[in-house]
């Protein structure tokens, strides 16, 4: 199962133990390490990546999902009560919703990552916690881990279907409308068509990136398969096939929301938008 791990440290040396554990149960095959960083919080609460992985299937930059939770922890949202800040912000919503997280996980990194904390961060694939665990507690480091969730793009698939309906809805008052009252409906409507158009397109810029990141785990679990014993090749071919199935839903999900766009632009000149985002 693909997991988010960070685990916390007392001090930097700590720290380095941890992430030199993880990349030998990764060898050891106890997990599938992916991509991971070495972060720090300061006696000021700022958050900052001290390592990234630059070896490793996944790196934590430029959009991938760790990246993103990342950002969330350099952001401030945990630390200061994770539930309300990602619950008033949209942005902070959309970086849990690619890192796979949600506001409790985000909660209990608050409780341990305190002021002066290491932590290691991580994206991996395992069974059974116990490798883990037991690695870090000898070192002294306390893990907190979640199972990502693969919610974006439907995400994206229902912020863009509630925009449509608003569109609908403008539309059947403007049939009802005066003369005097169409222009400034008209006016709505382009700018909810603007506003679904760039929804659509940073989804497909998302998914591009989703599908890079899925692609290079894929191909790492199928070099551990065959250097696997047999009794262990299963679980690296069953974390593969996770990974595909769920990359293979989230492209499915993307490809007819883009679908969906071209159908709406489709209807006649009144359905396109008048600008992009990305």
């Amino acid at each position: 199962m693909e997991k988010m791990l960070v685990i916390v440290f007392n001090d930097e040396q700590k720290a380095y133990e941890g992430s030199d554990a993880l990349t030998e149960l990764d060898s050891e095959g106890d997990i599938a390490l992916y991509a991971e960083a070495i972060i720090q919080k300061n006696m000021l609460g700022k958050v900052k990546v001290v390592k990234e992985s630059d070896d490793l299937p996944v790196r934590t930059a430029g959009g991938t999902a760790i990246g993103a939770l990342i950002g969330l922890l350099e952001g401030g949202v945990a630390g200061e009560g994770a539930g309300a800040v990602a619950g008033s912000y949209a942005g902070a919503m959309a970086d849990m919703n690619h890192a796979g997280v949600d506001a409790e996980f985000l909660d209990e990194v608050s409780a341990k990552l305190k002021r002066g904390k290491w932590a290691v961060v991580a994206d991996v694939s395992e069974d059974r916690e116990r490798p883990v665990d037991k690695r870090m507690e000898a070192i002294g480091g306390t893990v907190v881990r979640t199972a990502r969730r693969e919610v974006e793009q439907e995400q994206y698939a229902k912020e863009v279907a509630g925009t449509k309906d608003d569109i609908n809805k403008q539309k059947e008052e403007k049939d009802k409308a005066s003369p005097s009252e169409k222009g400034k409906i008209q006016k709505k409507i382009d700018d909810l068509k603007k506003k679904m158009h760039a929804k659509q397109e940073h989804a497909k810029e998302r998914s591009k990136q989703e599908q890079s990141e899925a692609k290079s785990k894929i191909e790492s679990l199928k070099k551990k398969a065959a250097k696997a014993k047999s009794d262990e090749k299963a679980k690296f071919e069953a974390w593969k096939d996770e990974i595909k199935k769920k990359s293979d839903k989230s492209k499915e999900t993307s490809d007819k929301l883009q679908q969906e766009g071209t159908d709406q632009q489709g209807q006649g000149k009144d359905a396109q938008p008048t600008s992009s985002a990305s």
